[in-house]
């Protein structure tokens, strides 16, 4: 459904997509991830034929995105990273423009206008301005006017971006019951728990470059088996505690301190948090709490990437 064979992009000297490739079957969830500025956007961009790229080759539904832009914008649908509604219409009036943009007959709008609004639990405030909407209400609003032409693949750039908890999840069932009905949806995200819970395989862009790619189980094996997770009675002194027990990370130069603690990848064994217990005190940094756990995909990332963002989130 999606094919995307070395494609690069520059802006200036500025290499922003670096010989990208990829696949998406029809109907999977497929998630880009990455840092801040890695090329996430530039790559949905391309892909939604809002840029051209300057080398390589992309398909959407079997249309190429260079030469037959306007025939694929038809069969796509696009929410970006702000919701793109008009907040002086109402929430039918915003669909119903939308409709008419993609040239749809007025009766199939208004049916597709009354479906999605009830899909998107919207039709109780339907006829009110969108300016008096919630995030919440407004991105599912947004997502809905991408789907008014019931596009064959679905592209989200951070579709969740802003939004409370209760409304993310809420967000997240649509995007599961839409996959369940077979829609194939690519989406960023910067959010590891929500590519974790959506995305049947994923892509780890960095500077560019994709430097992983595979299932969530599979990114996550990538860490070790284990992560150690240890906090000291003297917070202060954490960084000595990272350089001891460096040595029994399986990579030394990946010791992190997150949020107060020392985490790391371990090869977990018999006796392991008892041998770091009496490491770390015969070097006079009593423990205050030790925990070994399965690596998450933050772990991954961490360990992918080489550095984290503030939240345990990627841009």
């Amino acid at each position: 459904m999606i094919e995307v064979d070395c494609v690069s992009k520059s802006f200036g000297s500025y290499l922003a997509v670096d010989s990208v490739s990829f696949s998406v079957p029809r109907g999977q969830i497929f998630g880009l991830l990455g840092p801040n500025g890695a090329g996430k956007t530039t790559i949905v961009k391309i892909l939604t034929t809002l840029l051209s790229p300057d080398s390589g080759r992309a398909t959407v539904a079997g249309l190429d995105v260079v030469k037959e832009p306007r025939r694929l914008r038809s069969r796509i649908g696009l929410a970006g990273q702000y919701a793109a509604v008009d907040e002086n219409l109402t929430g039918r009036e915003n669909l119903d423009l939308v409709g008419r943009l993609y040239h749809l007959p007025k009766k199939l709008v208004r049916s597709r206008s009354a479906e999605l609004l009830n899909d998107f639990d919207l039709t109780g405030a339907a006829d009110r301005v969108a300016k008096g909407y919630s995030g919440g209400m407004r991105r599912r609003l947004d997502l809905a006017a991408a789907l008014i032409a019931e596009p064959v693949v679905l592209f989200l750039d951070e579709p969740t971006t802003g939004l409370d908890p209760r409304s993310r999840n809420d967000l997240w069932e649509v995007l599961e019951r839409l996959a369940a009905m077979g829609s194939t949806i690519l989406l960023t995200t910067q959010y590891l728990e929500e590519a974790d819970r959506l995305a049947q395989n994923l892509a780890v862009i960095d500077s560019g470059k994709v430097i992983a790619m595979g299932t969530p189980s599979e990114l996550k094996s990538l860490v070790g088996s284990s992560v150690l997770e240890v906090a000291l009675e003297d917070a202060s002194r954490h960084d000595e505690a990272a350089i001891v027990l460096s040595a029994i990370a399986l990579d030394p130069n990946k010791v992190e301190i997150v949020a107060g603690r020392i985490r790391m990848a371990i090869r977990e064994r018999s006796g392991i948090v008892a041998d770091v217990v009496r490491l770390l005190d015969q070097s006079g940094l009593p423990v205050a709490e030790v925990a070994v756990m399965k690596p998450t995909l933050d772990d991954a990332f961490l360990s992918l990437v080489g550095h984290g963002t503030k939240g345990g989130s990627y841009d």
